[in-house]
């Protein structure tokens, strides 16, 4: 399998994203016809090769002429943009949606309507050219896992067109949720809300370097120098073993539940759920002095384990639980679309080593398509099965 990986010590943005995939082997005027196809007039781009704490890596530059007016822009004006542009499918997709979890998150952020955000910095012209950017260097890599370390934030404050807040940004931080990250004494953000939702958007794992036959290694570099180290974005990409698909951290909640109305197991689970398990279930046995009861098992990433434990407690009558690390293996997903008479129903794709092993017809989907037109759920799943069978899916 061919794996790439983000080595984030000194942080991320869009440019050294960019560069470093440069630099890792994608052409730098494949990048540049690309971006050129979407028609955002008033700037050029350029890569060179700079020297940083001895170093080589790229530098690659967004250069916004100042004769020409750069407005700011909603979501829509931006995947205007996107969609109008000679690119593939797939990076229309990708850059559309790390457009729109950006938006989401500001949304949030500012107490508003997605539709409503203009973007700032975030919107700005090379910002826009980082994001189509990356994505489109990532889709000429033809890579099929990408790995990512935790993400230096570095310490302070910084300048927004809000105001100066405090590192990490509240845009950076909101878009980072679930990926791990960490201060450091650097002084000054090292992680830009681009940087940060191209690697989240694009990472199905964080943590070392995965074994790997290495390939190659890409530098890209940001406009700053630190005094005391490098300040580039390294990219290892290599080969991995075929024998098995790399294993990943699961954290394995279990308590035994004896003295508990069941009607409150549902709400309990539902909570858990709701928090970032990844999965909950139980399953019947019998406790001390032959009692029944019931085994609830949670299955989390380490970083929500603070959060369900509290809800355990709370939401059940258990005295304690057991908390374990397993390795497990996961097939690789993606989400497609079956076109049914009564609707359209997603379909969850697996595939191990890139073999399709399961299509499996999202059960709610099914639910709500019987529900509004009258039918049973079973039809529905069932032609939406037989769709996905045939290899008549369209993309989510």
């Amino acid at each position: 399998m061919r794996v790439l990986y983000f080595d984030c010590s000194c942080g991320a943005s869009g440019d050294m994203i960019v560069g470093a995939l440069v630099d890792a082997g994608v052409p730098f005027e494949s990048i540049q016809k690309a971006l050129l196809s979407l028609r955002v007039h008033g700037c050029d781009v350029s890569a060179a090769k700079v020297k940083k704490h001895g170093i080589m890596a790229t530098k690659f530059s967004v250069n916004a002429r100042e004769d020409h007016d750069h407005p700011h822009r909603h979501l829509d004006d931006i995947l205007e943009i996107i969609e109008q542009g000679d690119l593939p499918a797939e990076v229309k997709h990708s850059s559309a949606g790390v457009f729109r979890r950006i938006a989401e998150c500001e949304a949030r952020i500012h107490g508003t309507a997605v539709d409503e955000i203009h973007f700032h910095e975030i919107g700005a012209v090379d910002s826009i050219v980082d994001i189509v950017g990356a994505n489109f260097a990532l889709h000429e890599l033809r890579v099929q896992r990408i790995v990512s370390s935790p993400l230096n934030l570095g310490s302070g404050t910084v300048r927004t067109a809000h105001g100066i807040m405090p590192v990490p940004a509240p845009a950076t931080a909101a878009l980072l949720s679930g990926a791990p990250s960490y201060g450091s004494e650097v002084d000054g953000e090292l992680v830009t809300p681009t940087g940060a939702a191209l690697i989240t958007g694009c990472a199905s794992a964080y943590g070392p370097m995965p074994q790997m036959n290495i390939e190659t290694v890409g530098y890209g570099c940001g406009t700053r120098d630190l005094p005391d180290r490098a300040n580039v974005l390294r990219v290892i990409i290599g080969e991995t073993d075929e024998t098995l698909p790399e294993t990943e951290p699961i954290v394995v909640i279990e308590a035994n539940i004896d003295d508990m109305n069941p009607e409150l197991i549902p709400p309990l689970m539902s909570d858990l759920l709701e928090k970032g398990a990844r999965d909950v279930f139980l399953v019947p046995i019998l406790g001390k002095k032959g009692r029944p009861a019931h085994l609830v098992t949670v299955l989390c990433d380490e970083a929500k384990l603070k959060e369900l434990m509290p809800r355990l407690f709370y939401g059940s009558t258990t005295f304690g639980a057991r908390i374990r690390t397993d390795r497990r293996i996961c097939l690789e997903r993606e989400w497609k679309k079956a076109k049914t008479p009564w609707g359209d129903v997603r379909i969850k794709v697996g595939r191990f080593k890139g073999r399709v092993t399961c299509l499996s017809p999202e059960f709610e989907d099914c639910r709500r398509v019987a529900e509004e037109r009258g039918v049973p759920v079973l039809a529905v799943y069932e032609w939406a099965h037989a769709v996905a069978v045939r290899g008549d899916l369209q993309d989510a």
